[in-house]
């Protein structure tokens, strides 16, 4: 399919300045490397360099649909989101390769934490045409699966330049992020357009999606993925063994925090053990460049402090304990009276509600929840989230809830038949990617 002008001179614009801006694209990796060290690997695969040696190289001979599923997960959340998907997948078809892409190195993490070596894992280079072209060519995939909100113009043009069916699933589309799209819209819209099927979360972010440039016949509304969680049977003991370490205190915990909302966690837990003296803090923030950062935190407010990673288990002594492992966020929700969910003091936008629901434990957040509107819109209908307009209120509705058993109760089953309410998703994308995958071996 040959591109019309305004296509070829947008993508030209836009490509330009992506090269323009590779030193920045250095200068954040070397910055970022000095938070979290894993940003100073691995550099190749971001510019999708590949060694002509490597085990998995495929000749240009090898056709498209000769078995490689790709998936892409731009980091921890979107992986976990994708988990019921690619069980599905690996259960129906054993016979795909399945590669996963990732960005951020806790997502990489969190895939090989996941399924080893059963997938191939590499992070999505740049969005440069040269690194896309490379990436594509290189593993020739029969379908990308891209998850969620990941709208590459670069790499969209190149699946469609390739005969590569391209889906985005679980697609989510803010009234934030559709107004950020706005200065790129021309080239956005026309890239959205070149794909198989927006499988979106809900009719509203279905809207969106439209409106930003697709067409309406491509999109549909499948569900939430995030809805079919997986809740292990090993849960009920997991939390149990965690609460006789802990001397079967009350617990709350703070989940997904980041950086600016940490001191508004230090100050709720010194206020909440005034009240309850015995108070335990589990304490797991957003990204892992912060377990240190928080577990110093808590020690010097002048409290015993025990990590995951060192301890393994809270002890009756413990005030506060670091949840600094990737993978665990809920069984530990499942450990908790009550929860609070981070990035939602400040306008990061919040993170998954379902899994403390589906782990049944009561949630409460601030006020910033646009990347889980429908979610938490849903869920405090139910009357499973209280949704507090600052730190202050966030406070007082723990304390309400840690002082008020059957109010837990009754939030907590309402989440979690939520949760059962709306499965479904896995089933309806698995039958939507049905005509793309190749014929089983």
């Amino acid at each position: 399919m040959r591109s019309d002008p305004i296509e070829r001179l947008l993508r030209g614009l836009y490509s330009a300045a992506l090269y323009l801006l590779v030193p920045i694209t250095i200068y954040h990796l070397i910055w970022r490397g000095f938070r979290q060290p894993a940003y100073f690997q691995r550099w190749p695969e971001r510019y999708a360099v590949y060694r002509e040696s490597h085990a998995d190289a495929r000749p240009a001979s090898v056709p498209r649909n000769a078995g490689t599923l790709w998936l892409h997960a731009v980091s921890v959340g979107e992986v976990n989101a994708a988990v019921p998907l690619v069980s599905a997948l690996r259960r129906g078809r054993p016979d795909l390769r399945l590669l996963v892409t990732t960005i951020t190195p806790t997502g990489s993490e969190r895939v090989r934490a996941l399924w080893g070596d059963d997938v191939e894992h590499v992070y999505l280079p740049y969005d440069l045409p040269g690194a896309v072209g490379r990436f594509l060519d290189h593993h020739r995939p029969c379908a990308a699966l891209i998850m969620e909100t990941e709208l590459w113009p670069n790499l969209l043009f190149g699946c469609r330049d390739r005969g590569i069916p391209a889906y985005i699933l679980n697609a989510r589309l803010s009234e934030r992020s559709l107004r950020g799209y706005r200065v790129l819209a021309p080239l956005v819209g026309r890239a959205l357009r070149t794909v198989h099927t927006v499988a979106a979360q809900s009719m509203a972010d279905a809207v969106r999606f439209v409106q930003l440039g697709a067409r309406s016949e491509q999109v549909t509304e499948t569900g939430n993925l995030k809805y079919d969680v997986s809740v292990p049977d090993t849960l009920p003991g997991f939390a149990e063994e965690c609460r006789r370490h802990s001397d079967a205190r009350p617990v709350w915990i703070a989940a997904s925090t980041h950086v600016d909302e940490e001191a508004a966690v230090i100050a709720i837990h010194r206020h909440l053990r005034k009240r309850f003296p015995d108070l335990l803090l589990l304490w797991a923030p957003r990204h892992p460049e912060r377990f240190r950062a928080v577990a110093e935190h808590a020690r010097a407010a002048g409290w015993q402090v025990a990590t995951r990673s060192r301890a393994r288990w809270p002890q009756s002594g413990d005030a506060v304990f670091v949840v600094d492992t990737l993978g665990e966020l809920l069984s530990f929700y499942a450990c908790a009276d009550v929860a609070f969910v981070g990035g939602s003091l400040q306008p990061v936008g919040g993170h998954n509600l379902l899994e403390p629901a589906a782990a049944g434990t009561p949630i409460v957040t601030g006020p910033h929840l646009h990347n889980f509107a429908e979610i938490a819109q849903r869920l405090a209908d139910a009357q499973a989230l209280k949704v507090c307009a600052d730190a202050p209120a966030v406070e007082a509705a723990l304390a309400a809830l840690l002082g008020d058993e059957q109010a837990r109760a009754r939030m907590a089953q309402a989440g979690h038949a939520l949760v059962e309410a709306g499965r479904g998703a896995v089933a309806q994308t698995i039958t939507l990617l049905q005509p793309a995958l190749p014929p089983q071996r």
